[in-house]
């Protein structure tokens, strides 16, 4: 094999992962040159929409054409972004070890949550983290917020926003401060989208070379764990925009899954975990006990409401 290509979206945090990716490689002896190319998706290009209205894989579409039509050898992608369905000739053949999954508050003033003024404006991207903020203080106000970590940081700092939520694993990968962060949210309440800290690397399925070379930086038990969100995700159909929650880890051999499903105005909380050996089971049990318990009715309402 000759040089490889790895597509990338543009952005600081999309070429830090990547970069990492390259060096994790590169330890594990691979010596073919490793050239990085960077490609606009239209998540990247449409800053002034919420993303729950732009729909699934804006950001992936274009890393895919490219990795279909030759023009790439594989993609790195933040999983929370990568649909639960490929598309036909495409596989997420790798996942690295998984770095930080929680969701970090971030106050002008350092002010906690539970200390913020009723009617206090809070920067989420995100319908899960709305909705869960929603569920705990009900008085406060969210705020669609888009573009580069950095740049929310900033927009925080202008006065456009009382406090923000970002994920921690943007935020140490870019090497910000955290002494920034005023609360690591509790993931009780603020389960995090599935994948969330995880990065995914996709190729094409019948490149035998490419999926051997991925293989040694792959992470079995992150890969296990992150399979069992995406299995619960899947089972919601067509859920992906709701306001879900699901996370997982293993511990001495066993999955342990903790699922959410929200209204958007909070004030519908479900939730259940289950813990096993086989991801299938753990990630059906939990959608099923939501299910049960009202799950669809409330996905359904809240894709009426975005």
């Amino acid at each position: 094999m000759g040089e490889i290509i790895i597509g990338t979206r543009s952005s600081k945090l999309a070429m830090i992962q990547t970069d990492r990716v390259i060096n994790a490689l590169k330890k594990q002896g691979v010596t073919q040159p490793i050239k990085i190319k960077d490609v606009m998706t239209e998540g990247d290009q449409n800053l002034q929409a919420p993303l729950a209205s732009l729909g699934r894989g804006v950001f992936l579409e274009a890393l895919e054409e490219q990795l279909l039509d030759g023009s790439i050898d594989m993609a790195v992608h933040s999983l929370k972004d990568v649909p639960v369905s490929m598309p036909e000739g495409l596989t997420i053949a790798c996942i690295p070890e998984r770095e930080d999954h929680r969701d970090a508050y971030i106050a002008n003033g350092d002010i906690g949550l539970h200390d913020l003024p009723a009617g206090a404006v809070i920067g989420t991207s995100s319908l899960r983290r709305a909705a869960q903020l929603l569920a705990k203080r009900p008085d406060l106000r969210t705020k669609w917020i888009r573009g580069p970590i950095d740049s929310r940081i900033e927009q925080l700092h202008n006065g456009d926003f009382d406090a923000i939520i970002l994920a921690v694993a943007g935020m140490k990968r870019l090497g910000i401060d955290e002494d920034l962060i005023t609360e690591y949210l509790p993931e009780a309440h603020f389960v995090p989208a599935m994948g969330q800290g995880a990065l995914a690397i996709e190729c094409r399925s019948e490149d035998e070379a490419m999926r051997k070379i991925l293989a040694m930086i792959h992470d079995e038990e992150a890969a296990q764990a992150v399979r069992t969100e995406r299995l619960f995700l899947q089972a919601f159909d067509e859920g992906e925009q709701a306001p879900i929650g699901g996370y997982a880890f293993v511990s001495d051999g066993m999955i342990h899954l903790r699922g959410m499903v929200i209204s958007l105005n909070g004030q519908t909380v479900l939730k259940y975990e289950a813990s096993g050996e086989r991801p299938e089971a753990v990630a059906q049990e939990v959608a099923d006990v939501l299910i049960n318990q009202g799950a669809m009715k409330i996905i359904a309402e809240a894709k009426q409401g975005m």
